[in-house]
């Protein structure tokens, strides 16, 4: 381990990692301090869809941060997948989104973004889904074609070949016990093992972790863990074609015949345990949307705390009273499909370039205001 990086990542997830590969990309020496192992946390238990739920529910810089990010991604899987060899199963599904009743909602949403949408209903959507349940294919139905989907835990594994390639520091098992600060700047970092890091630059990208480690320099970000259960279904390849979101329930079919469900949103804390009574609610909710996985057993049973934020909104910045000290995190929902543009912006800030974005939406002083 490098005693004196450049930069100092606090967080091996999927945000981290990003974060790590653009700064290295850079020119940056750059650590990446995990306090388990990488990307095993939200980033690997989602669903890895590239798109939000429901996108017209979020705010603006929510979409933003997304279309940013859908632009970003099919280059950067290409640059990954070269460099490591690990397919991340990038895959067009398309999202649908059966007897939904708000139609005019996601229509305007589409306009403001130039997203490509369609309404259909009756025997469009079946034809679009296959296998889908024909009581919902009475209403209309918003499908948009173009969102596509990764298989999360391939990219994680993906993305630490990659910044180990590029010649960013891993080190997982190491759990940062307090960031320092001398003279109104940052640095570096003590681990619970008393080793001291040093570094100009400090990045928190923790997850739900994270406001952990800054209310101890006063600075009471809200990022609270959220828990969501999962389950997989191991069927035939094609079962299901598409993703389908119906009442904040998802099905995402893999390329090998995979079919995820989920997922729950449950305010426990920490607490990560699974449930008997949300796997039999999600086992009702995947035969209610698609009848056919009655007939395919559950493979696995699993859950992960998401990062999130009153409003939904990621903290991307510096923190004004301390130089050197920058935060990405509190994706909640959303981490895979804002993961791209949300390093990318922080990079820009940290280099002080010109930003892909506006940077106030995402700014901690911005956001600890109207929180």
């Amino acid at each position: 381990m490098s005693q004196h990086p450049d930069c100092l990542v606090i967080g091996g997830g999927l945000i981290g990692m990003l974060t790590a590969r653009e700064l290295s990309l850079a020119g940056r020496s750059v650590q990446l301090l995990e306090r388990s192992e990488t990307g095993r946390e939200s980033s690997w238990a989602g669903g890895g869809i590239l798109s939000p739920l429901y996108p017209w529910r979020y705010p603006e810089s929510v979409s933003a941060l997304a279309r940013a990010s859908q632009a970003i991604y099919p280059g950067l899987f290409k640059e990954i997948e070269a460099e490591t060899g690990i397919s991340v199963e990038h895959t067009q599904s398309g999202l649908l989104m059966p007897d939904c009743d708000e139609v005019d909602a996601a229509m305007a949403w589409a306009k403001q973004f130039s997203v490509n949408i369609e309404i259909t209903e009756g025997g469009k959507v079946v034809d679009i889904a296959g296998e889908i349940s024909r009581e919902l294919c009475v209403n209309k139905a918003v499908w948009l074609p173009d969102v596509g989907q990764v298989r999360n835990p391939r990219l994680v594994r993906a993305l630490r070949a990659s910044i180990e390639h590029l010649g960013v520091g891993v080190t997982t098992s190491c759990q940062v016990d307090k960031i320092e600060v001398s003279g109104g700047r940052v640095t570096g970092v003590i681990t619970t093992d008393g080793s001291t890091i040093s570094a100009g630059t400090v990045v928190v990208a923790s997850g739900a972790w994270s406001s952990g480690l800054m209310a101890p320099l006063g600075l009471e970000i809200s990022v609270k863990p959220v828990l969501g259960q999962m389950l997989l279904y191991k069927t035939e390849p094609g079962t299901v074609r598409r993703i389908i979101l119906n009442k904040d329930r998802y099905v995402i079919p893999r390329q090998d015949g995979r079919v995820l469900i989920g997922s729950t949103i449950e305010n426990t804390g920490f607490d990560k345990r699974t449930t008997q009574s949300a796997r039999a609610e999600l086992e009702a909710e995947a035969v209610r949307l698609v009848p056919a996985l009655s007939r395919y057993p559950v493979e696995k049973h699993w859950c992960g705390l998401r990062p999130g934020t009153p409003d939904d909104v990621p903290y991307i910045g510096e923190f004004d009273d301390i130089d050197g000290l920058y935060i990405n995190a509190g994706h909640y929902r959303n981490g895979v499909v804002l993961g791209a543009a949300s390093a990318r912006l922080l990079s820009q800030i940290i280099l002080e370039q010109e930003t892909l974005l506006p940077i106030t939406a995402y700014s901690p002083r911005q956001l600890l205001q109207t929180a």
